[in-house]
């Protein structure tokens, strides 16, 4: 008995215990049976109520048949002839355990999920399964093996919203009979043989060292082609040499640490001399 109906009880057999005093004392004969069937009265009367939580909903089977659905609040059940089941209609999560399955290209892998889902149908979901939790994880387990199997490992690993849909999609379908919704099925983790991924660890890889060739394959070509344009544009260009010389020396900098020697050729040097000597003889 919960605390609840406990209460109830102490409240209804107090109350029944003062009727059955006052009967005792007019009419002893009868007040003798009042004290034990003020106590059943209590508890059938206790029993009865029962308390529905905002997220429950309870089904009345009288007689053993189905009788009516009853929502949140404080419920009467007929004691002894109703029996009530209490059923959570809020979102319920559940673990798809982590099992084998073959891929369509003969692959072996560890795959497990989730399951989230509830009841919108108390009357199917205790009426028309045993188990609907249990059923459940048990079809959402085998299709999910259905599903993996037909599909190649890189399917796999790519696509693994589309894969969740297809499980959500083929798992709500045979659920509708049973009253309850779907809200979603996710892939958590999928283990693969060591193997196998330090063969796809090589290959992508491999496939990474390959792009990057491509790339400064690339970089060198336009490279190529940009130097080209500058020496025909510097070989046209009149001057266009001593220019990138000259800015070639200004980019060295100031600094003390940066000498820049010009190897400039005897001959000129004295061609120079005789040209200044000339000129002051003149």
């Amino acid at each position: 008995m919960k605390a609840v109906n406990f209460l109830f009880f102490l409240v209804f057999l107090a109350v029944f215990e003062g009727i059955a005093f006052v009967v005792y004392s007019i009419e002893p004969t009868f007040g003798f049976l009042g004290g034990p069937a003020a106590f059943i009265a209590a508890w059938l009367l206790a029993t009865a109520i029962k308390i529905v939580d905002e997220w429950e909903q309870i089904i009345i089977l009288r007689f053993g048949k189905f009788s009516t659905v009853k929502k949140a609040g404080i419920r009467l059940v007929v004691p002894v002839i109703d029996r009530a089941i209490f059923v959570d209609t809020r979102v319920l999560t559940m673990d798809i355990p982590k099992q084998q399955a073959i891929t369509k290209d003969n692959v072996p892998v560890l795959i497990n999920g989730v399951v989230y889902f509830k009841v919108v149908n108390p009357q199917d979901a205790i009426t028309k399964v045993q188990s609907y939790t249990f059923a459940m994880s048990q079809y959402a387990q085998a299709t999910l093996r259905d599903v993996i199997g037909g599909m190649t490992l890189d399917q796999l690993l790519a696509e693994r919203d589309q894969i969740s849909r297809e499980i959500e999609q083929a798992v709500q379908k045979e659920t509708n009979g049973w009253g309850l919704e779907v809200s979603n099925i996710k892939i958590q983790d999928i283990d693969m043989p060591e193997e196998l991924k330090k063969m796809m660890s090589r290959q992508a890889s491999a496939e990474r060292e390959k792009r990057a060739t491509i790339t400064k394959a690339e970089g060198d070509k336009e490279a190529a082609f940009n130097l080209a344009a500058a020496a025909t544009t510097m070989a046209t260009s009149p001057g266009a040499m001593q220019l990138r010389t000259l800015q070639t020396i200004d980019g060295l900098g100031p600094t003390a640490s940066n000498t820049v020697v010009l190897a400039v050729p005897i001959e000129l040097m004295q061609a120079a001399s005789l040209f200044v000597k000339d000129k002051k003889q003149a």
